[in-house]
């Protein structure tokens, strides 16, 4: 009940004043039955206007648990129904799986965003091979979705969202039939991803890059770091030692941190 009200009552008459949010091959998104849709990812509208321009059907997200840990967002998640996915791989993200491979085989309609967390910078982002494991462990087609226009109306590092158009590009559902039958290990996974992702790239017309966005936004985060820290350095007045020169050399200086491969290209 909380979905359908929010949907239509509350939250969704706001969101198409403010973006007029147009469609392209809703026809493609099956009306029954458990599917999976992935989606490019630039903007947390992305998780508000995707379910919103599908009429009858619930989309329930995988989404990274970190939301949970807001206050004033985590009621909405909560009430959205959506899994929460703790990236870092281990334990967590195989009860996500697990969750989400039982709701595709009840029926449900899921909504995942590969790459895993929002793009830095508008490009798309190598995917993540959760969206395999789920397609090929329930069996599902894939729905692969391109979303224009959420990156200019709220990139990630705003917090406040501009209105603008917005539009979601359904492509062709993707089966993966052949792989039925046959033990799967990491190298399939990765070419079941590799294909979703350029049907996403072909939908959302962005620049495909073949990096973890994660850790491109850790980098982006290091180097703000260093560079406020530089800036405070030379705000501060230089020491002199008792002599009357120059104080020694402490080894105070940021250091550029370390991008270690703790990934484990899961759901996260």
């Amino acid at each position: 009940m909380f979905w359908w009200l929010m949907k239509w009552v509350f939250l969704g008459p706001l969101l198409r004043l403010v973006f007029r949010p147009t469609v392209q091959g809703l026809e493609n998104v099956p009306e029954e039955g458990g599917i999976i849709l992935a989606a490019n990812h630039q903007s947390f509208l992305d998780n508000l206007l995707l379910p919103l321009v599908i009429p009858d059907r619930k989309v329930v997200f995988l989404g990274k648990a970190e939301y949970f840990d807001k206050w004033y967002i985590a009621w909405f998640f909560k009430g959205a129904g959506m899994i929460p996915v703790r990236r870092g791989g281990g334990s967590a993200s195989e009860a996500a799986l697990a969750a989400g491979v039982e709701g595709l085989r009840e029926g449900k309609l899921i909504g995942i965003f590969p790459e895993g967390t929002r793009s830095p910078d508008g490009r798309l982002y190598r995917g993540k091979t959760g969206v395999a494991r789920l397609a090929l462990e329930a069996q599902v087609p894939v729905v692969p979705v391109g979303i224009v226009g959420t990156l200019k109306a709220m990139p990630y590092d705003r917090k406040v969202p501009r209105p603008t158009q917005v539009e979601i590009r359904f492509g062709k559902p993707l089966t993966f039939d052949s792989y039925q039958g046959v033990p799967t290990d990491r190298f399939i996974y990765r070419a079941v991803t590799d294909e979703i992702m350029y049907e996403i790239m072909s939908l959302s017309g962005q620049e495909y890059t073949d990096e973890d966005a994660t850790r491109v936004k850790k980098r982006i985060t290091a180097r703000k770091a260093a560079k406020l820290a530089g800036e405070h350095s030379a705000d501060e007045p230089s020491t002199e030692n008792q002599a009357g020169g120059a104080a020694p050399p402490t080894d105070t200086a940021p250091r550029p941190a370390t991008d270690l491969p703790t990934d484990s290209d899961q759901l996260s």
